[in-house]
């Protein structure tokens, strides 16, 4: 409802440029946030909580928290910012410096989501312990309707001006679409921010959980829970296993989205050997077969990072016990949460970077400047649209597996 309400408060004018546009989003966001914080006054007390209050503060701080993300988000990945226009300008000597600008950018953009997280988290185990981790990833995604129309928008304008170009619609409304597509671009990695932010806090306290189904204890310190698992000597390789689930996973991925290019690329040269591109006589593009190609390989290449994602805390859980398994979410989530940050923000940066030099910036579309970008337009999309969320539902994933695994792995180790 307050999400609903907050799409009213989100108008612009004709002409608009993107900071305007961002600063109408913003407005939409903001509305929901206030009523929220408004709405969660007047329920919680008939909630039947001891002390409201500290939950109440705990709901606003993770509030408050999303929207400090998605600010530090749009400003690493707009066009409107430095960052994004330093990528551009690295374009002036070819596409090697625009990826590694692309990198340092993607790379730099961990430093606020992963503060303000911790920060949250710290506060709330003080305010109301685990439960306050949890309830504050509640706040944070509270207002995820708007939050999610936005990152759905992006999609749907990119395919809208994908309609407008092969309908051959004037120029003026390719422009339109294009600067809308910079919007979306933004808005997408702000509610992939969202997400990966929110999996930490959630992983966190289904963490917790498996820790207290494994050990029967009831005790909600989730630092003494560490401290107590970890003068095992099987927390460190957990460690480093956890920690390696990312990269491996993230490696299937990236050559998933790269197996089923190539597939394309040659199916799409096949056809041109036809005489497609002269307009031979009875020769017309043959969309269906991309399409089936697409379909097939993006089923086949995930059975390789599902298997990972599942078959990790079983093994291991089952071979080296729950001590190895807390060290192996644990190093999951620092891991995976750090670079799902940095592939979604570099990738939306390299993305950007293009518009930027496509709305006239450094010679315009079709110069050198162009060219350097679209390289790292190519490598950022499988970094933004493929790898980096999946990598929120491994984390996740792994930490449902291992939950589901506690009593088993409590009877074999700790009876």
């Amino acid at each position: 409802i307050c999400s609903i309400f907050g799409t009213f408060f989100v108008h612009t004018r004709e002409g608009a440029n993107q900071e305007e546009l961002l600063k109408a989003l913003r407005s939409g966001n903001m509305a929901a946030s206030v009523l929220l914080v408004i709405c969660v006054g007047f329920i919680l007390p008939f909630m039947q909580f001891e002390a409201p209050m500290p939950i109440y503060i705990v709901i606003i701080l993770g509030l408050v928290a999303g929207i400090i993300v998605g600010g530090a988000t749009e400003y690493c990945t707009s066009g409107a910012y430095a960052p994004v226009q330093s990528i551009a300008k690295s374009a002036e000597t070819g596409p090697a410096t625009v990826l590694i600008r692309g990198l340092a950018v993607g790379m730099f953009s961990t430093i606020p989501p992963i503060v303000i997280v911790t920060l949250l988290i710290v506060i709330s185990l003080s305010l109301a312990g685990v439960y306050g981790v949890a309830i504050s990833a509640v706040g944070m995604l509270a207002t995820l309707g708007i939050t999610l129309a936005t990152d759905a928008y992006g999609p749907v304008v990119d395919n809208a001006g994908g309609i407008a170009e092969m309908a051959e619609l004037e120029p003026i409304v390719r422009d339109r679409t294009d600067a809308l597509d910079a919007l979306g671009n933004t808005t997408a990695a702000t509610g992939k921010g969202f997400a990966i932010t929110s999996a930490i806090l959630t992983a966190l306290a289904l963490l917790v959980a498996f820790q207290k189904d494994v050990s029967g204890d009831d005790k909600s310190a989730l630092v003494a829970d560490i401290v107590d698992t970890s003068s095992t000597n099987m927390v460190m390789p957990g460690l480093l296993i956890g920690a390696l689930a990312p990269y491996v996973f993230s490696g299937f991925t990236m050559l998933a989205v790269g197996k089923s290019a190539g597939s394309v690329i040659e199916e799409v040269r096949r056809q041109f050997r036809l005489g497609l591109i002269e307009g031979t006589d009875g020769i017309k593009p043959d969309y269906r077969a991309c399409v089936d190609i697409v379909t097939k390989a993006s089923l086949k290449e995930m059975i390789a990072p599902g298997v990972i994602s599942i078959s990790i805390p079983v093994v291991f859980g089952l071979l080296l016990g729950p001590q190895c398994l807390v060290g192996i979410l644990t190093g999951g989530i620092i891991s995976g949460a750090l670079m799902a940050i940095m592939m979604s923000n570099a990738g939306g940066a390299w993305d950007n970077c293009k518009k930027f030099i496509e709305g006239g910036a450094y010679g315009g579309k079709n110069s050198e400047c162009h060219k350097a970008a679209v390289v790292g337009d190519t490598v950022g999309d499988p970094f933004k649209d493929t790898s980096g969320p999946a990598l929120n539902i491994l984390i996740k994933l792994m930490s449902i597996v291992s939950l589901v695994m506690a009593p088993v792995l409590k009877d074999m180790y700790m009876s």
